[in-house]
């Protein structure tokens, strides 16, 4: 196998919760899910140690090489594991800046990219390695429900293949993570005790959809409001179609909004009038996807075959 192309979906918070601090770090409790938004990676074997990376669409082509993670991951499987290195193209479909693990995702990709490409087969290996790449990264590997605590580091695989349907709006600014780790320090907010993340996994685990809703929370919304107006203005007219429960996911900006039905987010979608990118998300088992689904953010046959 010469080339591999690798579908790595982004995630979202659907609960984020803040449970106390330790050695400098955030410690969290947070239900997380796939959604069917993906980067598209694709990966060409090498003749040398070396790896490369293009960045096309979004905006991406502005990162540089030295805080990409996906040239990062690249670098770090081959010297792991001694292998050849990759020519990696990444089409970004996941808005960066969003809180939907972009990033992540291409790390977790290109190191699932390289154990196909190269015939790894050690899940653990892998998944310590992702974890040296970022607090998202290892879960990314397969995504789905899970809740992870701690510094994100701590999973645990949820049995739930439920599916959500939300109103996503993309404000046209992001939220820088660390900035708004530092704005909530300075709001003095009270830590929680992972309740509601419990509350929520219930919720789906007996299929109520509506409790659920009720449970959508993030100890993050206020600090990324703070720093961008844009988000507050994102999160009241979500609001203003009387869903179950709208959520920012991450640290900013993408706000979320829960409905009962893909129709309903298309109806509200159609009559949005705002300012934001507005796009129908689904929450996905990546590892009982098929084929690609049919993905607002997906590049043209045209774009792919540049």
């Amino acid at each position: 196998m010469k080339t591999v192309k690798i579908k790595s979906y982004a995630k979202v918070n659907l609960t984020l919760e803040i449970v106390g601090i330790s050695g400098g770090y955030h410690l969290l409790d947070s239900l997380v899910a796939s959604v069917d938004l993906y980067d598209l990676i694709v990966l060409k074997k090498r003749k040398d140690k070396l790896s490369s990376v293009t960045m096309r669409g979004l905006g991406s082509e502005s990162i540089h090489p030295e805080s990409n993670n996906a040239l990062k991951a690249a670098e770090a499987f081959s010297e792991r594991f001694g292998v050849n290195g990759a020519d990696i193209t990444v089409y970004k479909n996941i808005p960066m800046g969003a809180g939907l693990g972009g990033s992540s995702a291409d790390a977790s990709g290109v190191l699932s990219g390289m154990a196909k490409l190269y015939d790894v087969t050690d899940a653990a290996a892998i998944g310590a390695l992702a974890d040296t790449l970022g607090s998202d990264t290892k879960y990314m590997l397969d995504g789905g429900f899970a809740r992870m605590q701690g510094r994100g580091t701590e999973i645990e695989r949820l049995d739930i293949s439920e599916r959500l349907y939300f109103l996503a709006l993309f404000p046209s600014t992001g939220v820088p993570s660390g900035a708004c780790y530092r704005e909530y320090d300075g709001m003095r907010s009270a830590h929680t005790d992972g309740s509601a993340t419990a509350a929520c996994i219930e919720a789906l685990r007996v299929k109520d959809i509506n409790g659920v809703g009720r449970c959508l929370t993030n100890a993050l919304y206020l600090p990324a409001a703070r720093l961008n107006g844009a988000v507050q203005r994102a999160y009241e007219e979500a609001l203003s179609f009387s869903p179950l429960g709208v959520v920012m996911t991450g640290s900013g900006s993408c706000v979320l909004a829960l409905f009962e039905t893909k129709e309903l987010c298309e109806w509200a979608k159609s009559r949005y009038r705002g300012k934001c990118r507005a796009a129908v998300l689904s929450t996905i088992l990546p590892h009982k996807e098929k084929r690609g689904l049919v993905n607002p953010f997906v590049l043209r046959t045209d774009e792919l075959e540049e």
